[in-house]
């Protein structure tokens, strides 16, 4: 009787002790979450009293939908995400593969490329808006070396703007694709290596045959993190543009800033970030079924 008892105790214990963390976690995730999809169903200006709250129902949902604006915005956030996550991908596993193999003074050059990541983002939108300065940038001054007199307006021409602040975003988060990528190759066993070599496969396809598709769950997974990072970037764009010129940088999380601050209606931006949310969350459901799909026919395969 007795070792029974001591059995079930032993199985409910670890519960036990993981249910004050999994409620103050659940309290603090379910809590925001949930008083958000309250307010997207109300018209709430900003400064006053929740009591002043007024329920719209969907009210909310349908004006943006059928905002132009809006729209546009979700079409910048689309390509901005989606750019530089496949920029980042490429330069960071091209960078990684370069690496990996022993070169004089590896350690210092590894430090030199994550030495972006660890900078504020406020300091990098200060930092590429000094570079892109028209007059006494260091691109323009470099341009006039070449006898490029007039520097492009990289940050006040809607032409310019958004490829403008992919390069700050690729710069800054490359390095995480970059070490990622570099220990999930430093992780190949090398006996699979060397059988590839000796059934006679070149550096470049033991590379693009062997080594690719082994850390390519690696890679699905930080770019995943990395998309998802993508669609919440505020302060670099802020700093450098505020979204602008007109709306040719306005992603959707300058947008939510924008209607809650400025426009001051903060049922409008919950329902925005709501929809933001779905977003996200249905890009990220479709690539995690995507690496899964991807398993099992490899596996059957």
């Amino acid at each position: 009787m007795r070792a029974g008892y001591a059995t079930r105790l032993s199985r409910i214990a670890p519960y036990a002790f993981m249910a004050p963390a999994v409620m103050i976690m659940a309290g603090a995730l379910l809590w925001p979450l949930a008083h958000s999809v309250w307010l997207s169903f109300h018209e709430w200006k900003l400064g006053t009293p929740q009591d002043a709250a007024v329920f719209t129902g969907l009210e909310n949902y349908r004006i943006l939908l059928a905002d132009p604006d809006t729209l546009t915005s979700l079409r910048v956030t689309l390509v901005f995400a989606f750019t530089v996550v496949a920029l980042e991908v490429a330069l960071g596993v091209g960078l990684a593969i370069l690496l990996e193999r022993p070169i004089r003074g590896l350690n210092a050059l590894r430090s030199i490329f994550i030495m972006p990541m660890m900078i504020a983002p406020i300091v990098v939108g200060l930092l590429w808006r000094y570079m892109y300065n028209e007059q006494f940038g260091p691109l323009a001054q470099l341009l006039f070396m070449f006898g490029v007199e007039e520097s492009p307006p990289w940050l006040t021409s809607p032409d310019w703007a958004l490829a403008s602040v992919i390069i700050a975003d690729v710069w800054q988060w490359t390095p995480f694709i970059f070490i990622l990528a570099l220990a999930a190759l430093q992780s190949v066993p090398t006996s699979v290596v060397e059988a590839a070599r000796m059934d006679g496969a070149r550096p470049r396809q033991t590379v693009l045959y062997v080594k690719l598709p082994l850390i390519l769950p690696v890679i699905i997974v930080a770019a995943l993190l990395r998309l998802i990072d993508a669609f919440k970037v505020l302060e670099v764009i802020f700093i450098m543009t505020e979204g602008g010129p007109g709306l040719s940088t306005e992603i959707l999380s300058m947008r939510i800033y924008k209607t809650a601050f400025e426009f001051q209606q903060l049922g409008r931006a919950s329902a925005l970030s709501n929809l933001l949310l779905l977003l996200v969350a249905a890009i990220s459901v479709g690539l995690v079924l995507f690496n899964k799909l991807r398993e099992r026919a490899h596996a059957s395969g």
